[in-house]
């Protein structure tokens, strides 16, 4: 036999045995796909809805009260007691409440500056405040830095105090435990609470004590965020559209009706007997400010929101930091509603419809429902279907409820409403993150306790105008991301089988989702479409 003929014998061969096990494989997809796939993936289907669902009508819920809340004027000063401060010539000073106000950082280099100076920027009696730096730095040259600043401010007759400990324990939650222990705390009223890259207006206290001075059941005076590097790139631009709508409408729903929402953590004053009532700061989670707020509302206590006060800060600026950022924000409030749904249902001191709202409202449907059947329905169970045509998604469950849960979501940032398309696949990649870390605080997985603190950046138009923009260099482990590039796969493979063979035509859907799965997987998101 010649050499032609023995090469053509072998890819014949071959070619068979392929087509054979291809054969064999297919017969096995047949044989399980009546009696096992369809089944499963139509369960699928039908939880996915029910959670869309109960999201929908949580969204719709709230955008009616936020409307009646907007429509009839229901402003803080008429729903509490306020009237300013007013000077006493006989007792001086004394007729104003002590105030500590509280600044815990971890090797802040950056924003150390800005925050300790916008604390000693606030306006109030000298004599009735102190200033407390929490600093948990491991490295002994910011260490440095930050004593030296706040030995600054003290030469210029503020009260301010520098502490420090030998460990990291409870990390925030820990140092801010560690803070209220101290001698002088005891003389203190209020607490307020700021993150190190957080700067407060002058007139936050005047704002923000009336109303607790006057009102001694409200526990919390939350106030807003402000970003101010929102316009940086894109991916800023995108939370902003998401913190958003969590302040404008999930806190003002939330103190507008149950006088009960999640401490943000930061831009709030505390009313210190509340606090301590409530059982002090535990470091059992990483949302130490939401385990607050829930164990001081099962006491009875009332929150504020003022939405009128903004306090400035920072968004996180690159794709690394805030998946971080965004696994604590879920696997904490998870890990939380397990330790605590119980003591929730059984306690006595508040209302039957206030536990209804802490438990479904604040905690199934936000912190739970909502990050899964984001991920679960959009990337996951839709996607499939194409594959299995004998699985309909309605129209109702796939196009109508997900467009009016967006039109709602995006009511917050009016300015941004262009940029809907592209919020809502950034959306979609970080719901992978947040499902997998909500699933990690409801096992209590291994991750379950991390805390890596936000990297930020300070003030960036001071440092663009005079530094030159650094070389970002590659590395593997942070720019590569395998979760990611791995889902961007999964849904470009079945936009091209739709494409193809498909009749859902998903596949514009399929790949526009792939394409933002594989910009997060190469750790671009935020800087490929910086000029938006």
């Amino acid at each position: 036999m010649e050499l032609g003929d023995s090469a053509a014998v072998i890819p014949d061969s071959f070619m068979g045995y392929r087509d054979d096990i291809t054969m064999q494989m297919s017969m096995i997809l047949d044989q399980i796909r009546a009696p096992l796939i369809v089944p499963v993936l139509r369960l699928a289907v039908y939880i996915c809805l029910t959670m869309s669902v109960m999201l929908f009508v949580e969204r719709v819920y709230m955008g009616i009260v936020i409307s009646l809340v907007k429509l009839f004027g229901r402003k803080p000063e008429k729903r509490f007691k306020w009237e300013p401060m007013k000077d006493d010539i006989e007792l001086g000073n004394s007729v104003y409440p002590m105030v500590l106000v509280q600044i815990p950082m971890y090797n802040e280099r950056e924003v150390y500056q800005l925050s300790i100076g916008a604390a000693c920027g606030l306006s109030w009696p000298s004599d009735r405040i102190v200033i407390q730096v929490l600093d948990d730095s491991t490295d002994p040259t910011i260490k440095d830095l930050v004593e030296m600043e706040c030995s600054r401010w003290a030469s210029k007759g503020v009260n301010i105090k520098y502490e420090i400990r030998d460990n990291r324990n409870g990390y925030k939650a820990g140092a801010l435990k560690e803070g209220m222990k101290k001698s002088y705390v005891k003389s203190c009223d209020y607490v307020a609470i700021f993150d190190a890259d957080f700067q407060p207006e002058p007139d936050y206290l005047w704002r923000t004590v009336p109303f607790l001075l006057h009102n001694p059941k409200l526990a919390l005076v939350q106030a807003r965020w402000k970003f101010v590097n929102s316009d940086e790139c894109l991916m800023t631009r995108m939370q902003e559209m998401s913190l958003d709508y969590h302040f404008t409408v999930e806190q003002e729903v939330g103190s507008s009706t149950y006088a009960f929402f999640g401490f943000n953590g930061t831009a709030g004053i505390w009313r210190i007997s509340a606090l301590n009532e409530a059982g002090g700061w535990k470091d059992r989670t990483t949302v130490e400010d939401m385990d607050l707020a829930v164990r001081a509302s099962l006491k009875g206590w009332k929150f504020l929101y003022l939405g009128s006060l903004k306090v400035k800060n920072e968004l996180p600026s690159t794709f690394k930091a805030y998946r971080y950022q965004q696994h604590r924000w879920s696997c904490g409030p998870a890990n939380l509603f397990r330790k605590m749904a119980f003591e929730i249902m059984t306690n006595k001191n508040v209302t039957l419809w206030k536990k209804v709202h802490v438990i479904y409202s604040f905690f199934v449907v936000r912190k739970i429902v909502a990050h899964i059947v984001t991920f679960i329905f959009y990337c996951v169970v839709l996607p499939a279907t194409v594959l299995v045509p004998e699985v309909t998604v309605p129209k109702w469950g796939a196009v109508y409820i997900p467009s009016i849960i967006t039109l709602l979501n995006a009511v917050g940032t009016p300015r941004s409403l262009h940029l809907m398309v592209f919020w809502i696949l950034f959306e979609n990649v970080m719901s992978l993150h947040r499902t997998k870390a909500t699933f990690i605080g409801l096992l209590e997985g291994g991750r379950v306790n991390e805390w890596i603190v936000t990297e930020k950046l300070g003030d960036l138009k001071a440092k663009s105008a005079t530094k030159a923009p650094k070389k970002l260099r590659f590395r593997f482990g942070d720019r590569i991301h395998v979760l990611e590039l791995g889902v961007g796969m999964y849904l470009f493979s079945i936009g091209c089988y739709d494409a193809l063979f498909g009749k859902n035509h998903y596949y514009l859907y399929l790949f526009a989702q792939a394409f933002a799965f594989f910009i997060a997987g190469c750790g671009q998101i935020g800087t490929v479409v910086p000029n938006y």
